[in-house]
């Protein structure tokens, strides 16, 4: 008879710790969907992205996506981009275009970076084979209409295919 208090009070532990298991793994569950749900609101919001096939980015192959405007929006835009070892320039060329729905261009800017110093060395240090840099496009981009715009990203430099671009994403860094 000793026995029956002692086996129900280890029966009672158990149940009650699988009560609390269940209650921290939905615990878990919950804060993993919040924090996923928020990531894709938060800082660095990537706008568009591309990995490119064989890190060599062909010359016309534009960099591109579509996005819907419905109320007066400001950016602040920079891109990250990664270079591996065979990228042979010292720096990036590119131009930059937002492009009204009919494809007239409402923003264009090229741009120029250096990726390397004076003797040949990269301005950054590498991380999983690449070099990666993140380089300003422009704090202030306003777009003040409502419609579709088509954000393009363009090489400019001068021998295609350009080996040695891993990936490319154009990022909204919100405040």
């Amino acid at each position: 008879m000793k026995k029956v208090p002692t086996d129900l009070f280890f029966v009672y532990l158990r149940v009650f710790s699988l009560f609390n298991m269940k209650k921290s793994v939905l615990l878990v569950w919950a804060c993993l969907f919040f924090l996923c749900g928020c990531k894709q609101q938060g800082k660095d919001a990537a706008l568009l992205q591309r990995s490119f096939y064989n890190e060599s980015w062909e010359r016309f192959d534009y960099v591109r996506d579509e996005m819907e405007i419905k109320e007066a929006v400001t950016y602040d835009l920079s891109l990250r981009i990664s270079f591996t070892e065979e990228y042979s320039y010292d720096y990036f060329s590119m131009v930059f275009a937002v492009l009204d729905s009919e494809g007239n261009p409402y923003r264009a800017r090229a741009y120029k970076f250096n990726l390397k110093d004076d003797e040949g060395r990269w301005n950054s240090e590498m991380k999983d084979g690449c070099y990666t840099f993140e380089l300003p496009i422009n704090k202030q981009l306003q777009i003040t209409d409502a419609g579709k715009y088509q954000f393009k990203i363009e090489q400019r430099m001068p021998i295609t295919p350009l080996v040695g671009v891993k990936e490319l994403t154009l990022l909204n860094n919100e405040k």
